[in-house]
């Protein structure tokens, strides 16, 4: 984990700097285990997030806008009652770990006033954001821990608020140099980064492997393979990290794949990586989490929110996987029916050598070159040619089933395709309207029952819009409706169509008001399809373009599957941060 307590020392100084002494303005709890809290300040403001996620515990000012449920939950009214207006007096770590206490003053019940605080606590699956009273006492927590949970620390309401237990390490605000090169060379014998994470309390993997990667320039090393190069090198490093964090002169650092993807951050410069890796820096530790963590968490959020149409749409897809096999499997079986008509006319053939009650009989197959011996079944209840017209009833039945079949296959796969589609859609849902447009789809479809008395219908969603280089505006569906929508409704003739190639995802339109289109929108353009669909990840996706004319919706096919011809192929690969430069709404 990146959010170490020597990261979180350079977060509570910035907090402390921009927050002490404002005052709580509003509460939201968008999800189960986050909490924002809206601060106000002479001349500003800014919105404190708290996060007890097991994949992103932290806590830091976020711009990101979060959409908060209809309903607050119990913890975040419980919040609003004892936090309503507060002043924040105080920012506190406990040593260099990962807890970080809020203090409020507020007014009670009884019109007093008393100091309330909030404890973050940021340790993975373990994380938990608890409200404590001025006499140490639990009021709440967002997780609540009883015995059957952990035997060693409860956290329930009523309940004295200890700390967790503290590590046997050093805390590098308090050390000196030596003292942690002293502790790495009488530690295990394991590779150096690891040996410093022993020594240490409150460093991050990457904090250890940076100061293990310049200690033994770029070599990998033991603890007990240190010479007195290595530590002088090692206790300089840790030197400078001490002063970073007592002067509090980090610079925020994102560490990024090639593509542009977070892959970690820190308060320091991170040369490990060579060229591996890209750095880029932030103007503050608030900006750089945020950009971190936003798009992880939005899908996480969307997850749990869309949990029943996942579970849904899995269950819908497996059930036409079942269905597929088991057709393919039938028309296997039904590709031998000419041999049963065959049997039945050999029957016919020699009936005048067969008497009821044979179990089979062995005819000369004249239909085959050199007329080999074919035995044929028979059941002795029935008489010859009531065995013949079995085989023809076979013959008849089989032959209407494979037409039948095909028909069959061709709409189960065009389902599968459809369900596909909604997956992708759903992958993408920014918010619950989005979600909420999803689900009117699936019930107008026959698969939700009772949609109308669970939920509400939906408010109407914009179609996403994105304004090219040269000035051309582009349209792209959010959904399967909304690309019915665009493509039969909203484009005209001679407007550009944009879809991927084989791949579900949206729909998008290039509207040309009639105007030459330049190849670099026609370039924009595919990029944003190819970033709207399944393909989204992927280089030299290939999409399909055409004019709007020859896009066609087969009579009773389901919501945005369409069929084109003649049409174009271009390949591309999409860009998030050049997309998101050319969107509008």
């Amino acid at each position: 984990m990146a959010l170490d307590g020597a990261f979180l020392s350079e977060l509570k100084n910035e907090i402390e700097t921009l927050a002490i002494n404002s005052r709580v303005d509003r509460i939201h709890q968008p999800s189960r285990e986050e909490l924002v809290i809206a601060l106000r300040w002479r001349g500003g403001g800014g919105k404190l997030l708290l996060s007890a996620g097991a994949n992103s515990p932290r806590v830091h000012f976020t711009e990101v806008v979060q959409e908060n449920p209809k309903q607050p939950p119990m913890f975040c009214m419980l919040m609003r009652k004892h936090l309503g207006n507060a002043r924040l007096i105080a920012v506190r770590q406990i040593a260099l770990d990962r807890i970080l206490h809020l203090d409020f003053e507020a007014v009670n019940e009884l019109g007093d006033l008393v100091v309330l605080t909030i404890a973050v606590e940021i340790m993975g699956r373990h994380s938990n954001i608890i409200l404590i009273d001025q006499n140490q006492k639990i009021i709440d927590s967002i997780k609540r821990i009883d015995d059957e949970m952990s035997s060693v620390r409860q956290i329930l309401p009523g309940m004295t608020y200890t700390l967790p237990p503290l590590q046997n390490k050093l805390v590098l605000t308090s050390c000196t140099p030596a003292q942690v090169a002293d502790r790495v060379r009488s530690g295990r014998n394991v590779e150096l980064s690891k040996a410093i994470m022993d020594a240490l309390m409150g460093v991050s993997p990457i904090l250890c492997r940076e100061l293990a990667h310049y200690a033994a320039r770029g070599r990998e090393l033991l603890a007990a393979e240190l010479d007195d190069d290595t530590v002088s090198r090692l206790e300089f490093a840790v030197g400078n990290l001490i002063a970073t964090l007592q002067n509090h002169t980090g610079v925020p650092t994102l560490v990024a794949e090639p593509d542009g993807r977070p892959r970690d951050f820190s308060f320091i410069d991170i040369h490990q990586y060579g060229h591996l890796m890209l750095t880029k820096h932030y103007d503050s530790y608030s900006s750089l989490l945020d950009s971190f963590y936003s798009e992880r968490d939005r899908m996480e959020r969307m997850k749990v929110r869309s949990h029943d149409l996942l579970r849904l749409l899995a269950n819908t897809s497996d059930r036409i996987v079942r269905k597929l096999y088991a057709q393919k499997q039938e028309l296997l079986e039904c590709a031998d029916r000419d041999k049963l008509k065959v049997m039945g006319d050999l029957i016919n053939a020699n009936i005048y050598r067969l008497e009821k009650g044979q179990t089979y009989f062995d005819a000369e197959n004249f239909y085959e070159e050199g007329s080999p011996i074919l035995r044929i079944p028979l059941d002795p209840q029935y008489t010859p040619a009531k065995n013949a017209q079995k085989y023809y009833a076979e013959y008849r039945k089989a032959d209407t089933a494979e037409k039948m079949l095909h028909t069959l296959i061709a709409q189960a796969e065009e389902e599968s395709r459809y369900i596909d589609s909604v997956f992708d859609a759903l992958s993408r849902a920014d918010c619950e309207a989005e979600l909420a447009a999803i689900r009117e789809e699936f019930a107008q479809g026959g698969y939700i029952k009772n949609y109308k008395s669970k939920y509400k219908r939906p408010e109407k969603l914009a179609l996403q819009k994105y304004l090219s280089s040269d000035g051309f505006t582009i349209l792209s569906g959010r959904n399967n409706v909304q690309n019915d929508q665009l493509t039969l409704k909203t484009a005209r003739g001679c407007d550009i169509w944009f879809h991927t190639q084989k791949i579900p995802g949206s729909h998008t339109v290039v509207i040309t008001e009639g105007k030459p289109v330049p190849n670099q929108t026609l370039t924009e353009a595919a990029m944003i399809a190819a970033y709207n669909s399944k393909a989204r990840e992927s280089a030299q996706v290939a999409v399909d373009y055409t004019a709007i004319k020859n896009v066609k919706k087969p009579n009773g096919a389901k919501p945005g599957m369409v069929i084109y011809d003649p049409y174009q192929t271009a390949y591309v690969t999409p860009d998030k941060g050049f997309i998101e430069k050319l969107k509008l709404l």
